[in-house]
């Protein structure tokens, strides 16, 4: 593991080799021949990217740590990086565009607390980037009656024993939940926190270890998610996520359904046995 400022591990140049490998030859127009390894070779990295081959081996290899902005999004495009993989090996580099341009980083507005108690159809959270839960509202503490503690999606997810049985699609929740981890890793200003709940799910879950060395970045922005909840049985519903302003690692996590929907009449069923 790492402290905030000392990177024993060479995370810029792991998660490089991670991507280059991820890549189909073809899909860039190289020939896929015979290879040793999947993915793209160093050279051809290098070559598509407009950089010398040392200067990216020594990228990868963790001696050369500082690489231009323009540079990481020239690797962005040849390595096929999602928005928000481009965010993460920004970040990773130690650019933060996002940081950046943000002041401030208190937490998330009281007013936040009164606008989720009005919303009696939504079960609503704010978190922090360690998927730390830090407020709900009244349906939102219902919603999750089934876990045995509510204050960490990861650990609902990983290490809870109603996370499989509550989520139908639990693996994909998983992998979702790893690779938002993996993202806020890569923001400076969380990392310290953030190390701490990784190094807690790596040591207690063998499903979490393994999903997260594959350097997987997933945003939370929509998500549709199945939930088998003991109370009122199998809803769906759409996970949608904000970033609260003046915050650097504060999301607004609100649920719904669509209107008149089987979903909609459980949930205020749901919302019925919690009053």
């Amino acid at each position: 593991m790492t402290t905030p400022n000392h990177r024993p591990r060479n995370e810029l140049g792991e998660y490089l080799r991670a991507r280059r490998a991820a890549v189909d030859p073809e899909t860039v127009g190289l020939p896929r021949g015979r290879r040793r390894v999947p993915g793209l070779r160093r050279e051809e990295v290098a070559t598509l990217a407009g950089v010398s081959v040392d200067y990216y081996t020594r990228l990868e290899q963790g001696r050369e740590k500082h690489p231009s902005p323009q540079l990481i999004n020239a690797l962005s495009r040849v390595l096929e990086l999602s928005r928000d993989e481009q965010l993460h090996v920004h970040r990773l580099a130690g650019d933060d565009p996002v940081h950046s341009r943000r002041d401030g980083n208190g937490a998330s507005a009281p007013y936040l607390n009164d606008l989720m108690d009005r919303w009696p159809m939504n079960p609503a959270f704010v978190y922090d980037d360690t998927q730390e839960i830090l407020a709900a509202n009244a349906l939102g503490r219902a919603l999750h009656s089934p876990f045995k503690r509510t204050d960490n999606f990861a650990r609902m997810v990983f290490l809870d024993p109603a996370g499989p049985s509550f989520f139908v699609e639990w693996e994909r929740v998983a992998i979702d939940t790893v690779g938002s981890l993996r993202q806020a890793w890569g923001k400076i200003t969380s990392r310290h926190r953030v190390e701490t709940i990784v190094s807690e799910l790596r040591s207690e879950s063998a499903e979490f270890l393994q999903m997260w060395e594959t350097h997987a970045v997933i945003g939370k922005n929509h998500q549709r998610k199945s939930i088998d909840h003991p109370a009122v049985g199998r809803l769906t519903l759409d996970y949608l996520t904000f970033a609260i302003p003046d915050t650097h690692d504060r999301h607004l996590l609100v649920c719904d359904t669509p209107a008149g929907s089987p979903s909609e009449r459980l949930l205020e069923l749901l919302g019925s046995l919690a009053a």
